[in-house]
């Protein structure tokens, strides 16, 4: 996987670049001491994951990762714990509270190489079916949904509700995980904590999308404009 750095201590970074050489399974593309400087790399080559800290000159990290619509997985890094709810409400692998150990460091890479294994295991069952269907984990059996009937998504803790008309389905999957996996010329992301299926759209009015059954979506400002030029007429 390609991993960046974005980490304005030199010592820290010296940590985290032992740490990627020793794991073996990581390739580091870059490391930047402010999130600026990390636009280029994320814009122009894949990235897999992103060992962000919080505390950065000019943006913090967590407000920088607030601005990216299709961000890479990211592990935050810190010396403070006081914004681990709000990390997680912004769908991270994972909290490294510093100083922390190579061990610890290994667990929270090994939570990302489970995601993308699930990806690659859930894609499988994908292709083996049709494009229209999903397939929702429920005890030991496994729900299929037609994806033409979700209305929306919304991301609640460490899960996700799935709504189908008068019903809702929880997901162990992240909200990333699916804006990734669903066909991306009808589900989009218009808010952190919200994808919609745009062939459900009533009305657009302001801020908000109505939806069917009436169903009210906020689109937040860091998805607005993309999402204005992709299913708006101008």
């Amino acid at each position: 996987m390609n991993c960046i750095i974005i980490e304005d201590q030199l010592p820290a970074q010296r940590i985290l670049k032992k740490y990627i050489e020793d794991i073996g399974s990581l390739t580091l593309v870059g490391s930047y001491t402010d999130a600026l400087s990390a636009l280029n790399v994320l814009n122009s080559k894949r990235i897999d994951l992103m060992f962000l800290d919080i505390h950065l000159p000019k943006l913090s990290g967590i407000e920088f990762l607030k601005t990216l619509s299709h961000p890479p997985q990211v592990i935050l890094t810190t010396a403070f714990q006081d914004y681990a709810i709000e990390s997680y409400e912004l769908n991270v692998i994972d909290y490294l509270l510093k100083p922390f150990s190579f061990q610890r460091f290994v667990k929270a890479v090994s939570k990302v190489s489970h995601v993308q294994h699930n990806k690659i295991a859930n894609a499988d069952i994908h292709q083996k079916n049709t494009v229209e269907d999903i397939y929702i984990k429920s005890g030991y059996d496994h729900i299929r949904i037609k994806t033409e009937d979700i209305l929306y998504i919304i991301s609640d803790s460490d899960y996700t509700e799935i709504h189908v008309h008068d019903k809702k389905y929880l997901s162990s999957e992240s909200l990333r995980y699916w804006e990734e996996f669903l066909p991306q010329n009808t589900f989009t992301r218009v808010h952190k904590s919200y994808i919609i299926n745009t062939k459900k759209i009533i009305k657009v009015s302001g801020n908000q999308i109505f939806l069917e059954k009436n169903n009210s979506i906020p689109i937040g400002r860091a998805f607005k404009k993309d999402f204005m030029e992709r299913f708006l007429p101008i």
